[in-house]
């Protein structure tokens, strides 16, 4: 979710990140009107253009987070792109008496929420502005320009729309697409063809913009990038389920003793590159502390003994989970490190950062082999 992306705060308590392809749309916007005004174009007006686009996306993806809730599927962080978004969710596990039957129809509700929002906001915004200044005209080509926002406003939702009904994943009438395979195959090959379709798709779209209207390569661009979200998210996802702690953990790792002090803790940590520490007494583990919370206790209260500022409060889990019931417990508890325990013994840790580490040289494993099979 990081890559090619910038943090933008927190929407209805989903971390929220722009792609990449959104800082680049103000360029392209400059770039196209200056070629099609003879070399007059307004920056200011380019990024008020870029704004509105930006704010009907996220309104559009409100629209899916809300109603994801209300089928009690949890919305963890979302990548606005210029004509979608790409959310991921922490689904619970389904009751046995939810059928296949139910979750697809469930999918193709979700997905028809995005486009119905954005033209109802299309209408509401269009009798506004006609109510406020009738001359506004409406129905001049170009219909998305930085010459005439509040035109503008009422067409970005229209195209949304519309642009979202394409059966192109993860757009919306892709999801729709998904969520009709899926009737007949897994959601995992379901996904897999839909983001092939995808691509096929993008790629027809960037090719017909050469030869007539660059907001066709804007578009197909768009959602290419939005397909390869998608399908790494899918492999990573993959991992999570399929990969087993004992695969992953570190098995050569640094431990503190409560009685260590501060000074001789943070003397160890120097010597490895841990940045968290399981504090062991005997055989038993009796706490968890970090590098940074070493820091900052020495810092607020001079030397002292680890036992004081430890963390006794933890999480652990057995050697036979999977990475994905190790990430729920970490991010629960905004922790950073699990110890992984075999009857009652200490075999290994977890951290975040060697989660993610592993996480992503996992995915990258299975990918390769996914499109390299004869090898």
């Amino acid at each position: 979710m990081r890559s090619w992306s910038i943090p933008a705060g927190h929407l209805f308590g989903v971390d929220v990140r722009i792609h990449l392809t959104f800082i680049l749309l103000p360029l392209f916007i400059f770039f196209n009107e200056y070629s099609a005004h003879h070399g007059s174009a307004n920056g200011p007006r380019d990024l008020a253009l870029t704004g509105i686009i930006l704010a009907c996306v996220a309104a559009h993806e409100c629209a899916h987070i809300l109603a994801a809730r209300r089928y009690g599927l949890v919305p963890k962080a979302t990548i606005l792109l210029p004509l979608t978004g790409v959310t991921l969710y922490d689904e619970p596990a389904q009751p046995e008496k939810q059928t296949s039957s139910l979750l697809w129809k469930r999918e193709i509700r979700l997905a028809l929420v995005g486009p119905l929002v954005s033209l109802a906001l299309a209408l509401l915004t269009a009798g506004i502005v006609i109510a406020v200044d009738p001359t506004i005209p409406l129905g001049k080509w170009p219909f998305l320009q930085s010459r005439n926002l509040p035109s503008s406003l009422v067409w970005a939702n229209l195209y949304l729309a519309i642009l979202n009904l394409m059966p192109a994943y993860p757009m919306d009438g892709g999801r729709v697409l998904r969520a009709v395979l899926s009737r007949e195959i897994d959601m995992s090959t379901a996904t897999r063809r839909a983001v092939s379709i995808s691509n096929a798709i993008a790629m027809v779209l960037m090719v017909a913009g050469l030869l007539s209207d660059n907001w066709l390569t804007m578009i197909g661009a768009i959602v290419f990038c939005a397909a390869q979200l998608e399908g790494r998210a899918l492999v990573f996802q993959s991992v999570l389920d399929n990969v087993n702690l004992e695969e992953v953990m570190l098995t050569d790792f640094a431990t503190l003793s409560p009685a260590d002090t501060l000074e001789d803790a943070l003397d160890k940590a120097v010597h490895c590159l841990q940045d968290d520490f399981p504090v062991i007494r005997g055989s038993d583990m009796v706490g968890v502390i970090s590098k940074q919370r070493i820091l900052e206790a020495l810092r607020a209260e001079g030397n002292g003994y680890v036992q004081a500022v430890m963390n006794k409060i933890f999480e652990v889990s057995l050697r036979k989970e999977t990475l994905g019931s190790a990430f729920r417990k970490l991010t629960a508890r905004n922790a950073s490190i699990i110890p992984v325990v075999e009857d009652q013994r200490l075999v290994g840790i977890v951290t975040l950062q060697n989660l993610m580490h592993s996480m992503s040289l996992l995915a990258e494993s299975r990918k390769l082999r996914r499109d390299n099979p004869e090898e």
